[in-house]
């Protein structure tokens, strides 16, 4: 590692985490995977994440239902069935305790609509100064279901790559709320559980492997696909689902919605991408605007955009997310 600090990008999720777990973590703690989610003994799922969002409300969420989601999400990617969270607060002298009641309101409802149960927690208050507000991590268990393997190991070239909406939407509300640009209408985060989206893929397809499109967005999993499989992944630019106000708000910062955080889209590589997969898909709330979006192969090394025009965009992997403490 060339710095001897920590620096923003180490928190990115791009390649700057994934040297920093191999490096300092990996080693010492002798993880036998990179995964979000562990699994023990073939049935026990547990994961955790912490969230540092700013701002605390956004269109579409706040960091309470972010707390819930991203963790569900997690736990839901290697197929498990989402059960019980565990809530870790630190809270900043000064802090409003309404604000406080709001957020907690909204980690109830959400954990509900995912079907899970908060079943204990810890509270912290630092010196004013100390945090934003509000900091929040929640540790997820969850059930794998018996003969489920979803594992990037599993990935074959043919596979396909299906996104469950558009991307970018939830980089692009935080962009607007943190950076008052007044955009209107105002645009809203994608903050959403995940696990029926998975368990459509599931009943549908062969599903081989899923990751939620958090921090670096799509082509940071897709560039983790290649280094984990070798196998090289070309998307199709004019099947991607990019809303136009994502595109606009890129074009004039300089971002590539690719590389943006989602908080409600994974991106899941299946054998087959059959109608009935995106009939359903398209039929729940949170897969309207599913899309096929590419093809694993071993035509190309590494990861590539086939644009509008024919030619061939590598998309690499990124040292750090142009946003930091975005989840």
């Amino acid at each position: 590692m060339k710095n001897d600090i920590i620096t923003l990008g180490y928190g990115s999720g791009a390649a700057l985490t994934r040297q920093l777990i191999r490096e300092v973590f990996v080693s010492k703690f002798r993880l036998p995977t990179l995964d979000d989610a562990a699994c023990i003994d073939n049935h026990l799922t547990v994961t955790t994440d912490a969230y540092v969002v700013n701002p605390l409300f956004f269109p579409g969420g706040d960091i309470g239902k972010l707390s819930i989601t991203g963790t569900v999400n997690d736990l839901s990617m290697n197929g498990s069935v989402p059960a019980y969270l565990v809530a870790s607060f630190i809270l900043e002298e000064g802090f409003s305790i309404n604000l406080l009641k709001r957020i907690v309101d909204s980690m109830q409802k959400t954990a509900e609509e995912a079907g899970v149960q908060i079943i204990a927690g810890d509270t912290k208050v630092v010196e004013k100064g100390k945090c934003d507000g509000v900091y929040i991590t929640t540790t997820g268990i969850g059930f794998l279901p018996e003969g489920i393997d979803l594992n990037v190991k599993n990935i074959k070239a043919g596979d396909r790559i299906v996104v469950n909406g558009s991307l970018g939407d939830h980089a692009v509300a935080i962009i607007n709320a943190r950076q008052k640009l007044g955009l209107d209408p105002a645009p809203i985060s994608d903050c959403a559980p995940l696990r029926e989206v998975i368990e459509i893929l599931l009943n549908t397809t062969k599903l081989r492997f899923a990751r939620d499109a958090t921090r670096g967005g799509v082509a940071t999993i897709l560039n983790e696909i290649y280094e984990d499989t070798g196998l090289g992944v070309i998307l199709d630019e004019t099947s991607l689902p990019i809303k136009d106000s994502t595109t606009v708000l890129c074009g004039l910062l300089g971002l590539d919605p690719l590389y943006l955080a989602n908080e409600g889209k994974l991106v899941a590589v299946v054998s087959e991408a059959n109608d009935d997969m995106l009939i359903q898909l398209k039929a729940h709330r949170y897969g309207q605007d599913s899309a096929i979006i590419g093809e694993v192969t071993k035509d190309v090394n590494g990861v590539y955009l086939r644009t509008a025009l024919g030619s061939l965009r590598p998309l690499l992997m990124l040292a750090s997310d142009p946003l930091p403490r975005i989840c």
